[in-house]
């Protein structure tokens, strides 16, 4: 008697939950279709944030030159490893590209944020997402991500970390586009 009692219990947990992913499972699609997903070739989405300089910055739409779009947080193991180089980078290239760091302030602290940008030498806009709405739209799973646009506002290519050279090659093809 005892055997079908605990296996009676155990349906019952199983179908309670079944239903409840089931419901999560929707919860989440709904989530998902309140914002589309990012292709390549489409437009990006807009939004506008302050920047560190107190200056008002906006993605999307055209623009004079291509835009590269990084999300970083000061925490980041491997924020630190490509900082340097998307500094190096941006020196090279900053007449033919712009390029803005998106610091995902929700999930930072301000004071390590600025830390950070004096360690590395950002000389281009550092944008503060302190509601973590741009990050939100953008689908921002970890950081770094770095979202490649060309002049249209168009989607070219989304990255992560990688080697200078490499990094350097995308940059390269994303001015030529």
């Amino acid at each position: 008697m005892k055997k079908i009692t605990w296996l009676a219990a155990i349906a019952v947990l199983l179908v309670v939950l079944g239903l409840y992913q089931s419901k999560a499972g929707d919860a989440v699609a709904q989530a998902s279709a309140a914002r589309p997903e990012l292709k390549q070739g489409q437009a990006v989405p807009s939004f506008s944030l302050k920047g560190m300089d107190g200056g008002e910055y906006h993605v999307g739409g055209p623009r004079d030159k291509p835009l590269i779009v990084n999300f970083w947080a000061s925490w980041c193991g491997p924020c630190h490893e490509e900082a340097p180089d998307l500094a190096q980078l941006y020196e090279r290239y900053k007449g033919k590209i712009d390029l803005y760091a998106v610091n995902v302030t929700k999930g930072d602290s301000l004071k390590e944020a600025r830390s950070f940008v004096k360690q590395y030498g950002y000389h281009f806009p550092v944008l503060l997402d302190a509601q973590g709405e741009a990050a939100a739209v953008y689908r921002i799973l970890f950081v770094p991500t770095s979202f490649l646009i060309d002049k249209h506002g168009n989607l070219k290519e989304v990255i992560h970390v990688l080697p200078r050279d490499e990094l350097e090659q995308r940059i390269q093809s994303l001015i030529e586009a």
